[in-house]
């Protein structure tokens, strides 16, 4: 199983995840409080994460259409919703429940948004 080793406001966890699951599930069930306040649709950027290392997929239209709205984000800026897991990867998770004081939001279904 893939390691994905996260920075979080409480420092660093690594996890194995499921190849082939979103990323933002694979961190809400390993304990990392992620925010997802669209339910994983890619179209609010609230669970975005840096990519330190690793590779993703491509960007699909969806996350690039709401990431290109944002103009202050960095090169390696991702949404988790929008991306499975296929390898180790190294994330840093900008958004989370216990320092912005937000409900997470409804939980993303694993089906990919079309």
């Amino acid at each position: 199983m893939p390691l994905i080793k996260a920075e979080t406001a409480d420092g660093l966890k690594e996890i194995e995840c499921e190849a082939g699951r979103k990323l933002v599930l694979c961190l809400e069930d390993n304990g990392v409080d992620i925010l997802h306040r669209c339910g994983g649709n890619a179209r609010c950027t609230t669970c975005r994460i840096e990519l330190i290392e690793g590779e993703m997929a491509p960007m699909r239209e969806p996350e690039e259409m709401v990431l290109s709205t944002k103009g202050d984000l960095g090169p390696n800026t991702r949404l988790s919703c929008q991306n499975r897991v296929n390898g180790d990867l190294h994330v840093r998770v900008i958004n989370q429940v216990s320092v912005s004081g937000l409900d997470a939001g409804p939980r993303p279904a694993e089906e990919d948004t079309p």
